[in-house]
């Protein structure tokens, strides 16, 4: 019933619009934050009709709204180390045209469940020595960016523009375990990364016909402003309270995963 109510709403009504703007909201906090709250939009841009193929493309135009305003707030409370973010940046940029490419035509069902898998495997290294995610390794993050750092990046960019969801949390685990950064600093990076992907994989998408501009301008709004709260969040609260919400978002997309 709730489902048939969705499908034949009208995306302009003004419960309509609320709804996704309150959902886009809680996208660009838990985005900004951890990762993986575009799972919400995602869900919502399906509920309201939209194939799964436009609600991957639907979802970018928010993303890069979010991501800049994440990216611009943590510039100016000095958290983003930009440098060497632009650097880890062109791989994922590299990854992510040709991961929106195969997004366009390749089943999703089977790569659902194994990223459950790795997310359910990633979330053990969280409880693992957990200092490592709230401690900066100066030596690390001095160095110049590696090659593997840089091929770990281009798969991550290759995921990215393949779906997107979950993005965040693969990205921050190399920015730390990695690449040396407490959470804080990571988050920043991992922000400014996914601002700059996400307008060439979107291209693929808008190439090819697969964004409904309509709900993700509207959802967009709301990304915009729970970016800047996210953002402010994460550089107020700390290390330590990413930490704990990571984890709790890696669980419940997990779930998500495996259609719990």
């Amino acid at each position: 019933m709730l489902v048939e109510y969705f499908k034949n709403a009208d995306i302009y009504s003004p419960e309509i619009i609320t709804l996704l703007i309150a959902a886009g909201f809680a996208v660009g906090v838990i985005n900004t934050i951890a990762g993986s709250g575009t799972v919400i939009s995602y869900s919502l841009f399906m509920m309201l009709g939209l194939p799964v193929n436009i609600a991957n493309g639907t979802i970018r135009l928010g993303v890069i709204m979010q991501t800049l305003a994440s990216t611009l707030n943590f510039k100016k409370h000095k958290a983003l180390d930009w440098k060497k973010g632009f650097k880890l940046a062109l791989p994922v940029v590299i990854g992510s045209i040709i991961g929106a490419q195969i997004a366009i035509e390749i089943n999703k069902a089977v790569f659902e469940k194994i990223l459950a898998c790795i997310l359910i495997v990633m979330l053990f290294f969280i409880f693992y020595r957990p200092e490592r995610w709230l401690k900066n390794q100066i030596q690390k993050i001095e160095s110049k960016p590696t090659f593997i750092q840089l091929l770990l990046f281009f798969f991550i960019g290759l995921y990215g523009g393949f779906i997107h969801i979950g993005v965040g949390i693969f990205m921050l685990s190399v920015l730390v375990l990695n690449a040396g950064y407490d959470l804080v600093k990571a988050n920043a990076i991992k922000v400014m990364t996914v601002f700059l992907y996400s307008p060439f994989a979107l291209a693929v998408f808008i190439f090819n016909d697969q964004v409904h501009y309509g709900m993700g301008l509207i959802a967009a709004i709301g990304n915009v402003f729970g970016g800047i709260v996210g953002s402010k969040m994460a550089i107020s609260w700390g290390s330590n309270f990413i930490r704990w919400v990571l984890m709790l978002v890696i669980v419940l997309f997990a779930a998500y995963l495996f259609g719990i």
